[in-house]
């Protein structure tokens, strides 16, 4: 970073450092302008696109005026380069992954399929009629009304399935996945639904699903957590306050953009989220609109890389809460350590409190209300889940860059 401010103004003098200075206050306002976007309605929040659309388009036309965009590509180069070989700096040796041992093909699979997860992908990639194939039951979850999945489960269960598959999206994968654990039974996890983070860390092919019945033949097992939030399972996390309250919107399903963007002003200026209060082991935080339970901790370090997670087996909750009451902590958000916005903890149960009776949650992204006080807990390595032998693996989570290790590297310390 300091190398490309510094071709800049070594090439152009002081005209290179009024462009350094430039390029931070068009930065600056590009994040004010996204920030007055999401937190403002009616003409300021229009007013806060058009500045942060201006400010690139300043920048851009400045140093093209200058006559120093061949320095500037070169700076932006040397930046990105500076960027990765920080990152190489600190990129340690992977964590290995969960141990998998070798298991029997199931006698009598059960599986349950939802139609409409993922925009159709179970009768796109023909899954029923693959899954019936190679021997198993399968269950559509096309109504009427709506369907106890977790009723169907115990029913295969009680019939002699020794195996119990769930295609459709992280919430209905939950469900599932409790019956299963508590029968010890393994799970067939297929990547039918739409962001299918829980498949995602168990390194499973999201692009093809049907390449998870190879499970039913060539199969391997892993033991993971479960964690479990007012009695009920999740395989991936809860979410209190901010989020919770706009999947909890009946429009949510239908467009979760504008929701979204319909939402976050009074979210954001505290108008509509709860104060929450965490405690997790002997640590307390007070006074949070936003938190996050997850099964297992998030890697990342990032927030922007949600279901990201190296191993799903370590007997811990990730429990993140976080303050959006103002623009700095609401952009601090994208950060585990932007600002003080963003407390990260773990630990084996957690506890969400509130001045309210009842709260919503969004469960694997599914909207409940829960009543308060909340408590979170994990089940060590409770759920055995079925996996096909050949499958892309887990992807590297992109270390973030600590500046003050890499500094004291650097030096040699």
């Amino acid at each position: 970073m300091i190398a490309s401010g510094a071709v800049i103004v070594g090439s152009a003098g002081l005209i290179g450092l009024t462009l350094v200075v430039v390029g931070l206050i068009g930065a600056s306002a590009t994040l004010a302008g996204g920030y007055w976007f999401l937190a403002r309605r009616g003409v300021l929040r229009w007013i806060g696109a058009a500045l942060a659309v201006l400010a690139i388009v300043f920048v851009v036309v400045y140093f093209a005026t200058s006559e120093v965009i061949a320095v500037a590509l070169v700076s932006l180069g040397i930046l990105a380069l500076g960027g990765w070989a920080a990152r190489s700096a600190l990129r340690h040796t992977a964590e290995p992954w969960m141990p998998a041992f070798e298991v029997p093909p199931p006698r009598r699979a059960f599986i349950v399929m939802n139609p409409r997860s993922g925009g159709g992908k179970v009768a796109r990639f023909d899954l029923k009629n693959k899954a019936e194939a190679l021997g198993a039951e399968v269950v559509l979850l096309d109504g009427p009304g709506q369907i106890d999945v977790a009723a169907l489960a115990r029913d295969a269960v009680s019939r002699g399935a020794d195996l119990l598959g769930v295609a459709g999206g992280d919430g209905t994968q939950a469900l599932v996945a409790g019956i299963a654990a508590d029968h010890d039974l393994p799970l067939l996890v297929i990547s039918a639904g739409t962001r299918n983070h829980f498949a995602l860390d168990l390194g499973l092919d999201r692009d093809d699903p049907a390449t998870c019945l190879n499970a039913l033949t060539d199969g391997v097992e892993v033991r993971t957590d479960l964690g479990m939030i007012a009695g009920r399972p999740f395989v991936n996390n809860a979410s209190f306050g901010a989020y919770a309250e706009i999947v909890q919107s009946p429009e949510y399903r239908d467009n979760k953009e504008r929701t979204m963007l319909t939402m976050l002003p009074d979210l954001l200026s505290g108008q509509r989220a709860a104060h929450l209060r965490v405690r997790a082991g002997k640590a307390t935080v007070r006074d949070v609109q936003a938190v996050l339970v997850s099964n297992n901790p998030y890697g990342s370090g990032r927030l922007l890389e949600m279901g990201r997670r190296t191993r799903l087996d370590q007997g811990e909750l990730g429990i993140v809460a976080g303050r959006l009451d103002s623009a700095t902590r609401a952009i601090g958000l994208l950060r585990l350590n932007g600002g003080g916005s963003l407390t990260a903890m773990t630990g084996r149960d957690a506890v969400i409190d509130a001045d309210e009776p009842a709260i919503p949650v969004g469960i694997d992204g599914e909207a409940v209300s829960v009543p308060t006080p909340v408590l979170c807990t994990i089940r060590p390595q409770a759920l055995r889940v079925r996996l096909p032998r050949d499958r892309p693996g887990v992807p590297a989570p992109r270390p973030r860059i600590d500046w003050k290790r890499l500094i004291l590297a650097a030096l040699g310390r």
